[in-house]
């Protein structure tokens, strides 16, 4: 089959990364509802760092330890390259922000009600 017949009419709502449960009471998004109401914004804590491992010498802002849908974490990444004015990446559950923007990241989360702890130096 060749790359222009591919079937692309899949709902993207049945994408939720298991691919298989062996739990005999497993039903899929049964703990939705809980999930997203544990995870308030007040209640996670961010770390904020730099580094410069494996990028050529050039500084990277990571900002790890949200835990949330992805969409979230997609539109935070978003929400910070806006407000840094540069660019950067989500991978991993981490947002990646080109340059040495710590504080500007620190400012713009602590805005959105997250806590912030710097990590590093």
């Amino acid at each position: 089959m060749g790359k222009g017949n591919r079937n692309t009419n899949r709902n993207q709502e049945e994408k939720d990364g298991l691919v298989f449960s062996t739990n005999p009471g497993w039903t899929p998004f049964a703990d939705a509802g809980v999930f997203a109401a544990a995870l308030d914004s007040k209640a996670q804590v961010l770390y904020v760092s730099l580094s410069k491992k494996q990028r050529a010498g050039k500084p990277v802002t990571f900002v790890e330890g949200f835990q949330g849908p992805a969409d979230e974490l997609l539109s935070l990444g978003k929400l910070l390259k806006q407000r840094c004015g540069v660019g950067g990446s989500v991978k991993e559950g981490c947002v990646l922000i080109q340059g040495d923007h710590r504080e500007k990241v620190i400012l713009a989360l602590e805005e959105k009600g997250y806590r912030v702890k710097r990590k590093g130096g």
